[in-house]
């Protein structure tokens, strides 16, 4: 058995070991149904999940934050991060198996809302294509976001800190492509200058790359981007845990 094996499998049974992690599930699985529900679901009579996908980079930014801030800041506190990273694992490994377990968690907290997909073909008739690629695309979204948690939990020793941080970060990737955002930028600048900015922020953006696979568009460019970013922060995370072995 590999050590990222041995990590994934003790940090994934850790998520169940206390009651908290069934509190996240409940709690997540209520949010993520309320909120399509509560915006029109039955005034607009469309049998399809799109309000829920829409939904869920909010809902990921206060809910993959809070998965990811105890995956060092706990170690950190405790100490035992230093006996972590004297044991026969990598930073890399143990970097990797404890974000595969966070994501294999909220992957099963995506799973569980599959009940909605009945819900929706009791009601009407769906495209499940654009089901399946918004599916796809939000457990994507939920590995980056896990990921730029992971990163400033690596940070501090404050779990509470860690949360903030990494919210704010969340946020900030879906915030950055908005209409809002776009529209102040191309009239606070000229010309080929605002259209430059404003194509380099859509570009940042998670929703740029999410929107379209929850339309049932499942381009590669927007894969790639989103794994991009959950890969980029995955190596900040071992460079920044390596700086502080060296110590």
């Amino acid at each position: 058995m590999s050590a990222t094996t041995a990590v994934f499998k003790r940090e994934f049974r850790g998520y169940f070991g206390t009651p908290l992690a069934y509190v996240f599930l409940v709690a997540f699985l209520a949010t993520a149904a309320f909120m399509p529900f509560s915006q029109s679901f039955f005034e607009i009579r469309d049998a399809s999940l799109r309000l829920f996908f829409a939904s869920l980079p909010s809902l990921f930014a206060f809910f993959a934050p809070a998965v990811a801030m105890r995956m060092w800041a706990e170690e950190r506190r405790t100490g035992t991060i230093e006996l972590l990273l004297t044991l026969p694992v990598t930073i890399k490994q143990a970097v990797l198996g404890k974000f595969l377990a966070g994501w294999a968690f909220f992957g099963i907290a995506l799973l569980l809302t599959s009940s909605m997909v009945f819900t929706v073909s009791y009601l009407g008739d769906p495209d499940l294509g654009p089901i399946f690629t918004g599916y796809v695309g939000a457990f994507l979204l939920a590995g980056a976001y896990l990921a730029i948690g992971a990163f400033f939990s690596a940070l501090t020793k404050n779990q509470v800190i860690a949360f903030v941080l990494g919210a704010a970060a969340c946020a900030l990737f879906v915030w950055v492509g908005s209409p809002a955002v776009t529209k102040f930028v191309e009239g606070s600048e000229s010309g080929a200058i605002s259209r430059f900015v404003s194509n380099f922020l859509g570009s940042m953006s998670f929703l740029t790359h999410y929107d379209p696979m929850q339309q049932g568009m499942l381009a590669l460019g927007h894969v790639v981007a989103i794994l991009g970013t959950t890969v980029g922060f995955l190596c900040a995370t071992v460079l920044l845990l390596t700086e502080t072995k060296s110590r």
